[in-house]
């Protein structure tokens, strides 16, 4: 199952943080750092879901 959420992280980082934390600061921080650089999103999506 983490290997699909890794892959929805990469493709749609907050959908991948939203599915492994619902919505919280890590889903509005993600938020954030998507806008900011699609890049930023990914390595902090694939952190939060491989960090479990």
């Amino acid at each position: 199952m983490d290997l699909i959420r890794i892959l929805i992280a990469i493709l749609l980082p907050p959908l991948g943080v939203f599915l492994q934390e619902g919505i919280g600061k890590h889903f509005w921080i993600n938020i954030i750092l998507t806008l900011l650089g699609y890049i930023p999103g990914i390595v902090h999506a694939v952190y939060i879901i491989a960090k479990r």
